[in-house]
């Protein structure tokens, strides 16, 4: 079970396990918006119910201007499992400028595609192919991008996180 971590301001912070929300409601460090009514936690002391959505009780400063990696399922999940070039399924990525002719691994250069399209693309680029890319490939922005474990959500989190980030995952 996992938990969503609200910074004091109500954006989204971290998701942790179901047990280290409650080490943080326990030392008053947290308190709880939502819980799963359903399965309870049992200890010595009685029991509890098991924190979904939890609310820092103090305001953790967050730095700007943190870069979001890249990465395969980064960048298949910007674009929606769909291949840039035909529009099909997508279970790989391309490197729009070829690595072989110094194309880098930047959001700005990858993109989904299929495996149809990978191969016939090979070591060329979109225009080579007169092949247009249905989307321009930029970097993520957004709260889900920056919380791990956020694009996989339960559905208590759904009116903390932002309507575009819940609807995408």
């Amino acid at each position: 079970m996992r938990t969503l971590v609200l910074n004091a301001g109500f954006e989204p912070l971290a998701v942790v396990s179901f047990k280290r929300a409650l080490v943080l409601v326990m030392n008053d460090k947290a308190t709880v918006l939502a819980a799963d009514d359903e399965h309870p936690v049992f200890g010595s002391f009685g029991s509890l119910q098991r924190p979904s959505v939890i609310l820092l009780t103090r305001y953790v400063r967050i730095p700007t201007g943190r870069m979001i990696p890249v990465s395969r399922r980064g960048v298949l999940r910007r674009d929606n499992q769909r291949c840039a070039y035909c529009g099909h399924s997508a279970s790989t990525i391309d490197h729009v400028l070829p690595r072989s002719r110094g194309g880098q691994d930047t959001w700005e250069n990858l993109v989904a595609c299929c495996l149809r399209c990978n191969n016939l693309k090979g070591d060329r680029t979109p225009a080579e192919m007169r092949w247009e890319l249905r989307l321009t490939p930029r970097p993520p922005h957004g709260t889900q991008w920056l919380v791990r474990g956020i694009e996989r959500p339960v559905p208590e989190w759904g009116e903390f996180l932002e309507p575009a980030a819940f609807a995408a995952a």
